[in-house]
C-alpha cells in the first residue's frame, strides 16, 4: 500500500510548480536540490516528501492538465488548443470530391436528422478503442 501525504506537503509541492515550472524536472534528484535552494525547509525528511511529490506531479502534468495546479504554460496550452482552426475543413464537400467522410454511427445520425448530405462510410478513427484495466 502507498502512503498518505499530508496538506502541507501536497500544498508546498503545488506552490513550487506554480511558481518554479521552468526549472523543475523529472527527476528527483534535481527537484530535491531545486527545493532546498528555493524553500526553508525545516528536516531533511520533509523536503524529500515535497521533492518526491513534486516529481510526481511533473510526471502526471506531462500527461495532461492536473487539477488544482494552474500555471502560465499549462494555460497557454490549453488556450491554444481552444483556438486551433485546421487548415482544410473535414465537412468541405467540394475538398472532398463531394462526399462526407464518416463512421457509421455519424452516418446514422445524420440520415435521422434529415440532411442531405453525401455520405460515404469508412471507418474514420482508425481502429477499436481500447480500455485501460
Amino acid at each position: 500500500m502507498g502512503r498518505v501525504r499530508t496538506k502541507t506537503v501536497k500544498r508546498a509541492a503545488k506552490v513550487l510548480i506554480e511558481k518554479y515550472y521552468p526549472k523543475l524536472t523529472l527527476d528527483f534528484e534535481t527537484n530535491k536540490r531545486l527545493t532546498s535552494e528555493i524553500a526553508e525547509i525545516q528536516s531533511k525528511r520533509l523536503r524529500n516528501k515535497i521533492a518526491g511529490y513534486t516529481t510526481h506531479l511533473m510526471k502526471r502534468i506531462q500527461k495532461g492538465p492536473v487539477r488544482g495546479i494552474s500555471f502560465k504554460l499549462q494555460e497557454e496550452e490549453r488556450e491554444r488548443k481552444d483556438q486551433y482552426v485546421p487548415k482544410v475543413s473535414a465537412l468541405d464537400l467540394e475538398k472532398n470530391n463531394g462526399a462526407l467522410y464518416v463512421d457509421a454511427d455519424t452516418d446514422a445520425m445524420i440520415k435521422s436528422l434529415g440532411f442531405k448530405v453525401e455520405t460515404s462510410v469508412s471507418n474514420v478513427n482508425g481502429g477499436a478503442r481500447r480500455f485501460r484495466k
